[in-house]
């Protein structure tokens, strides 16, 4: 396995620091590709796709753990902000991400026993490097949510 994390790190470069005076959608950029990174290389999952879109829905990572389809939310804040990224997501963003969810789900041929929701909130400082916190299994799916064709 650390042969092949070698290879990953010459071929699969981490987020570069967050330059000063960058914009809205170059900071979600950052937050993103940082979220990603930290799916792949700390938590171990093996993503499938990222900015996955059907009509109006979209979905920021969507990826596997240990048989467990997991979709991951990405909220990348400010450090100062009032509000941190988590609590963030209201009720009309939890049923627009469970419509998403469910979208993906009826397109797969084969689809998963078990799925998982989980946020990840990325804290961008002015310039530098963000921090990121991962929020697992978040209540999105109902309790024993399994898929129904």
């Amino acid at each position: 396995m650390s042969i092949f994390n070698s290879l990953s790190d010459l071929f699969c470069r981490k987020p570069r620091k967050l330059a000063a005076g960058s914009s809205r959608a170059q900071r979600g950029q950052y937050g993103e590709d940082l979220a990603a990174d930290y799916c792949k290389r700390t938590l171990g999952y093996r993503i499938i796709t990222r900015n996955w879109r059907y009509k109006r829905d979209e979905l920021d990572i969507i990826c596997w753990d240990s048989g467990v389809l997991v979709f991951v939310e990405v909220r990348a804040r400010a450090e100062d902000a009032l509000v941190d990224g988590f609590h963030s997501i209201d009720a009309h963003k939890k049923r627009v991400l469970l419509r998403g969810c469910k979208s993906y789900i009826n397109r797969l041929q084969n689809p998963p026993k078990h799925v998982r929701f989980d946020v990840i909130d990325v804290l961008l400082p002015d310039e530098g490097e963000g921090r990121v916190r991962h929020y697992g299994n978040v209540p999105l799916f109902p309790k024993h949510y399994t898929y129904q064709a």
